[in-house]
């Protein structure tokens, strides 16, 4: 049977650190005094409120993206599950994890569930909460769901490929924001730096981001659809940890490409918007003609008019005309 993991609360995943590995834990210690705080970085860069939020949220996610993705790649790595696709559902239910594997799960699991009372005590603006609420809480429903349904390597393989694209993102934000000559004039929306105008980078991120969308779908309908449905044990069972009926696994598929659908439609949608601002920008604007200028400049005066007749500056009355003799 499967032991029981203290995945939900930070202490218990610090102690399991700290006796398992202190190693690992006196590093976390040294990253987070050595790291410059994003106060002396926003004195430096002179940020606004809403450019300082965008740079605190991005200056957090890309240091635990990184993280994540080399642990992560490492593990895939040890494990040899990238070379093998079929261990994805081979010997399913992987109730028998090993500390590596199940050490990294409790340390995603126990950082998304942080990362709601920060939202309070971060005072992030109104206007962001429901954005990132929306990414914390499908973070936290998949991850748990991949751990308590014994499907730990698909998703551990899946997530992967997603941290690299958001460490790419997030880091290139950075780096945007730092760049005060690049900040004039440009959206600070989600995907604000995605712009057609925008460095090589971004456009590498967009690439890469529909990469990762066609790669979560092919794997997991490869999953779902071929490899759990011929699995040898197939059944319902808790105490075994065995997940594996039509309805699980129909739920969980339905579940990945509603969620990826939602993520493409979101960056497609922004793309298009981008796209259309681009091309306005393009259209010169209409030059006022000489004509009209020109008939502004030959109207006299209104204050040189009294009672209807022309009052010429210095006193001066005007000259009357001479009458043709008929």
């Amino acid at each position: 049977m499967r032991t029981p993991c203290p995945a939900w609360l930070w202490a218990s995943c610090w102690g399991l650190c700290s006796r398992s590995q202190p190693s690992m834990s006196s590093s976390l210690l040294l990253c987070s005094t050595t790291l410059p705080t994003p106060l002396k970085i926003n004195r430096r860069l002179h940020l606004s409120k809403t450019k300082h939020s965008k740079f605190n949220e991005s200056g957090q996610l890309a240091f635990f993206y990184l993280f994540s993705f080399a642990w992560g790649a490492s593990i895939l790595t040890a494990e040899e599950f990238m070379t093998n696709p079929t261990l994805l559902w081979k010997d399913y239910p992987h109730s028998h994890m090993l500390f590596q594997v199940k050490f990294f799960y409790v340390c995603q699991i126990a950082y998304w569930l942080h990362a709601l009372p920060e939202l309070y005590f971060q005072k992030i603006r109104k206007e962001d909460i429901p954005r990132q609420l929306y990414y914390i809480c499908l973070y936290i429903a998949h991850i748990s769901g991949a751990y308590v349904l014994n499907l730990q390597r698909l998703g551990l393989i899946l997530l992967v490929p997603h941290y690299l694209v958001e460490l790419i993102f997030h880091a290139s934000r950075l780096f945007y924001f730092s760049d005060e000559n690049k900040q004039k004039g440009v959206s600070l929306h989600a995907p604000s730096c995605a712009r057609l105008d925008c460095p090589l980078i971004f456009t590498l991120w967009a690439l890469l981001f529909v990469m990762a969308r066609l790669l979560t779908l092919t794997l997991s309908v490869l999953t779902f659809g071929f490899g759990l449905a011929r699995v040898e044990n197939p059944g319902f069972s808790i105490a075994d940890g065995n997940f594996n009926v039509l309805t699980v696994r129909i739920s969980c598929l339905a579940a990945i490409c509603l969620t990826q659908a939602w993520m493409m439609w979101k960056f497609i949608n922004f793309q298009l918007k981008k796209w259309r601002e681009h091309i306005q920008n393009q259209i010169p604007k209409k030059k006022i003609t000489y004509t009209k200028s020109k008939s502004t400049k030959k109207e006299p005066n209104r204050a040189n008019f009294i009672n209807g007749a022309v009052k010429l500056e210095d006193g001066a009355s005007p000259r009357t005309r001479k009458s043709k003799a008929l």
